[in-house]
């Protein structure tokens, strides 16, 4: 391995061509967290790096240190996803596990984030019940990065439950004495889903209704736009497929 080289495990974020045949690659990366590189050469036919270079394939990739970007020299499959690029349901929920990974990636713990990316893309391509599979990985992380949701206690003023107001900016079940304008008001069996979503995973849909997994979908995607305070746009292609 030459000087100022390394190898990393990396999910691909999204690519941008670069130039007449490069391409800038953004790497969810298990030890550095986000890292840009440049592959050069790739978007000819007959590169081999680039048809490897793909989403929702996990690699190990060999990079070399540059000065505003790493120069990614080589990269072997690990892991390939093949049913999230089948399906567009499946595709708009793993983008957004990679989305949202970015976006709070930035001072957290790179290899608790890493792995949790890793989980819910497995999950997501054996899995048939998608949005429960989502929102368990979109609830997890939040609660990683210190933005767990309040599903039981009041919120605000820590009055036990269950509740029936939701308040995204509040953070999460709200009392009647604290509910605020614009508050949702689910069944408190959704919050409660949310709850096992969390401590139980995705499996504690299996007996649920449509109704209530959509209900708790919406104030999972409601709490999660707050708090990273912008749109995930992979997040929307989902909830409008």
């Amino acid at each position: 391995m030459r000087r100022g080289s390394y190898r990393e495990r990396a999910l691909i974020v999204r690519t941008y061509d670069f130039g007449e045949a490069d391409r800038i690659v953004v790497l969810l990366t298990r030890t550095r967290g986000i890292v840009r590189g440049v592959a050069k050469g790739v978007r000819r036919t007959r590169s081999r790096l680039g048809s490897r270079l793909q989403p929702f394939v996990e690699l190990d990739v060999q990079l070399y240190k540059g000065r505003n970007l790493e120069s990614i020299t080589g990269a072997d499959t690990v892991m390939f996803f093949g049913r999230l690029i089948d399906d567009y349901v499946r595709y708009t929920a793993g983008a957004t596990v990679l989305e949202t990974a970015e976006k709070i990636s930035l001072g957290a713990d790179p290899e608790g984030i890493y792995d949790r990316v890793v989980t819910a893309l497995t999950e997501l391509n054996q899995t048939e019940n998608v949005t429960p599979t989502l929102d368990t990985f979109l609830l997890h992380i939040m609660s990683d990065v210190g933005w767990p949701p309040s599903l039981f206690d009041c919120a605000q003023c820590g009055k036990p439950g269950p509740h029936h107001v939701f308040h995204a900016g509040a953070g999460g079940a709200l009392c009647e004495r604290c509910r605020l304008p614009g508050s949702a008001t689910p069944d408190p069996e959704t919050l409660h889903l949310m709850w096992l979503y969390i401590h139980a995973g995705p499996q504690a849909a299996a007996d649920t209704s449509p109704a209530r997994i959509a209900e708790a979908h919406n104030l999972t995607t409601s709490f999660v736009t707050f708090h990273l305070e912008r749109r995930v746009a992979a997040l929307q292609k989902f909830n409008e497929a």
